[in-house]
């Protein structure tokens, strides 16, 4: 009898502590964080990969940072097509897409004549299509969720809220540069 009041007790505890954490990540998730003004008009994204941050720059005075989530293999500078990897070093925005897979995207300029040397000289691509982005089309309601695990194959992403503000102050020709 003493044995099974020890196992219901677990057994509550462990229904508490679950259902304890499902609240608090829903909180988490829907607790609303601070905007970029509708008028700001980005001239300079810093990202830095081991922080997972990306800060927004206007004229030198930094406007918002954002948390985001890397590609599978975040360690080192993307080398190859398909290794995971989220490029390093400095490029611009190359590119606006509103119709993405991933609600919007703002293209990077990867890869550059020193990406492409050096993949040739591994015999391989360097790859190509890295983004900014949202989440997949229909999984919007992930939301902050999504910065707990790095989930891109070499892109950068943000909640779809969070894009959809680079998105109207991201001019093309924007520079990004892109740190270990």
């Amino acid at each position: 009898m003493k044995q099974s009041k020890s196992r219901s007790s677990w057994l509550k505890v462990g229904i508490a502590v679950l259902l304890f954490s499902i609240l608090a990540l829903t909180v988490y998730n829907l607790y609303p964080e601070s905007r970029l003004s509708k008028n700001a008009i980005i001239n300079r994204l810093v990202v830095y990969k081991s922080k997972r941050i990306l800060l927004a720059y206007a004229h030198g005075e930094l406007l918002k940072s954002y948390r985001i989530s890397l590609g599978g293999q975040p360690v080192g500078a993307k080398e190859i097509e398909g290794d995971l990897k989220t490029p390093e070093g400095l490029y611009y925005i190359n590119d606006k897409n509103q119709y993405s897979g991933y609600h919007k995207n703002l293209g990077v300029s990867y890869p550059n004549e020193k990406d492409i040397t050096h993949a040739k000289t591994l015999g391989k691509t360097a790859g190509g299509d890295i983004k900014i982005h949202g989440l997949r089309n229909g999984m919007g309601f992930i939301g902050k969720l999504q910065r707990c695990v790095d989930w891109t194959f070499g892109c950068m992403a943000l909640t779809n809220t969070e894009i959809d503000e680079l998105y109207r102050a991201v001019p093309i020709g924007t520079p990004i540069e892109i740190n270990p």
